[in-house]
């Protein structure tokens, strides 16, 4: 039973990504009423709103489709999580995408204009130009704002898991910003709760992650004793613009335009890719990426090349940020930039994790189905076809209530000069040890200068209490995470690259 005054949901979803919408439709339709919370001023800040390339299906031959993402992994993704995504592939973009949401994709008088990308062995993508995402999470946001069983709220921050004897009760929320004298959460309990809070760009120095993707709720879910796995194979992105020394207005430019003939180039004009790999741009994206950063060492810089193709008309909003920086098209300067985490919370083929009443969905979860590398244009499916089932199998789970963690009130004087300090000392550490290429040095440099960081974080959240100092905290814990899992896998495989230490010194002083 659940006590007076107290607030409750039958299924509580953290997240309002691709994944956090379809979780949230998922346990509406099966009777549920769902609250659905999220940090972001809401679409701009979510992931999902900033993908680009679009959204793989199977296109009626899942078959195909199962061969790509296992290759893509080098061999590593798990083949019954693969089984789900390919089969409920096109049945859940037609089902939430076309028929729900009317999607308005690409393509000649209602068919479809399927694009390739790199990895892919057929045209199987349906795009919205290069905007894919904001054209998928927009009309999802407003069709749950109309649901009846659905309440939205903004910025409002998840700072805790509520558990007891290994089961989760709901979690304390921030429905305060930073600077207000206000209590820092209230403890909302739900039958079920849904993590969809995404990445762990802001681990990393440059990402194509929006600012908030903090590892919230891998850090939550680590804390409260779920189990994680994977955490090593952060993806890295080819090609996103590089921008001139000291100017951080970085932008991903999608796998699309190497998939309709754009080719890369190092400093000295030769395109380079057909040495690395037979499929050349359209190699698995962690070959693509060490290639770029190798060239950009050995020759000062690598673009991608646009001349041969129409790229204002075929990609207006790309071509649109080029502008806006000053590039000198037709070449586009790129660089590898932190992208995609592949492992995170272990969740079974219903998005359950190892804790009673507790989901993940989207980047935040480790399904199994991305290996050590991920396929391109798959995270929009895999959130679509998880939220689904994560949603459904959460359904129908009454709230309970627990004794909730004890937060201190906001301290109003914490200085924020703090938490950015340690943020950049935190991103500094990444991007140095544990980014493209590690060794087992760095790797246990790493690990010694988070674990001290982690410690000073702590010894503030047990006396005074920030949205800001939780995101901090949630950083370095996923940092963390992620460099101990690359610590304990000296196998070289996929986005995981390992050098020997001698190589790894050789290289920083040729630098």
């Amino acid at each position: 039973m659940s006590a007076p005054g107290t607030r409750e949901a039958e299924v509580l979803v953290v997240g309002s990504g691709i994944a956090g919408c379809a979780a949230a439709l998922g346990a509406a339709r099966e009777g549920a009423e769902v609250l659905l919370v999220t940090k972001a001023e809401r679409p701009e800040d979510a992931a999902t709103d900033w993908a680009q390339g679009g959204i793989a299906t199977a296109r009626g031959d899942p078959e195909s489709l199962k061969e790509d993402i296992i290759a893509a992994s080098d061999g590593t993704a798990d083949e019954e999580a693969v089984d789900v995504l390919v089969s409920e592939a096109d049945s859940a973009v037609r089902d939430v995408l076309v028929e729900t949401l009317d999607v308005p994709f690409d393509g000649p008088d209602g068919s479809f204009d399927y694009a390739r990308e790199a990895a892919h062995s057929e045209e199987r993508i349906l795009h919205v130009d290069a905007s894919t995402g904001e054209h998928v999470l927009r009309p999802f946001l407003n069709y749950l704002d109309d649901h009846d069983r659905i309440e939205i709220l903004e910025d409002t921050a998840a700072l805790d898991l509520v558990t007891h004897e290994g089961r989760v009760y709901g979690a304390v929320l921030d429905t305060t910003p930073d600077g207000e004298p206000a209590p820092a959460g209230e403890p909302v309990y739900a039958g079920a709760t849904i993590l969809a809070t995404g990445g762990i760009g802001a681990c990393y120095g440059r990402s194509t992650n929006p600012e908030g993707a903090t590892g919230d709720g891998i850090a939550m879910a680590a804390l409260a004793g779920a189990d994680v796995a994977d955490m090593e194979f952060v993806q890295f992105h080819p090609t996103a613009y590089a921008p001139p020394e000291g100017d951080g207005n970085s932008f991903l430019v999608s796998e699309a335009v190497r998939g309709v003939g754009a080719v890369l180039a190092n400093g000295e004009g030769e395109r380079f890719m057909p040495e690395y790999h037979e499929d050349a741009e359209l190699a698995p994206r962690d070959v693509v990426a060490r290639a770029v950063a190798r060239e950009r060492e050995h020759t000062g810089e690598v673009v991608l090349d646009v001349s041969g193709l129409d790229f204002r008309a075929e990609f207006p909003d790309l071509a649109a940020l080029c502008d806006e920086a000053g590039v000198d098209l037709p070449e586009i300067p790129v660089a590898p930039t932190q992208h995609f985490l592949c492992g995170g919370i272990d969740v079974d083929l219903h998005g359950r994790a190892s804790l009673a009443r507790l989901y993940a969905v989207g980047e935040c979860a480790r399904t199994g189905v991305h290996g050590a590398n991920r396929l391109g244009s798959t995270s929009l499916l895999e959130g679509l076809v998880w939220g689904l089932r994560a949603g459904a199998d959460a359904a129908g789970k009454p709230p309970e209530t627990v004794e909730a963690p004890e937060l201190l009130d906001r301290d109003p004087d914490l200085p924020d000069r703090f938490a950015a300090e340690k943020f950049i000392r935190l991103q500094r550490v990444m991007d140095e040890y544990v980014g493209l290429q590690r060794s087992p040095d760095g790797l246990r440099r790493a690990g010694a200068v988070l674990r001290r960081l982690k410690g000073e974080v702590d010894a503030y959240v047990r006396t005074r209490t920030s949205r800001s100092l939780y995101e901090l905290r949630n950083a370095a814990v996923t940092a963390l995470l992620v460099t101990r899992a690359a610590a304990d896998n000296p196998e070289s495989v996929g986005c995981h690259h390992v050098v020997e230490d001698e190589q790894a010194e050789a290289e920083a002083t040729a630098d």
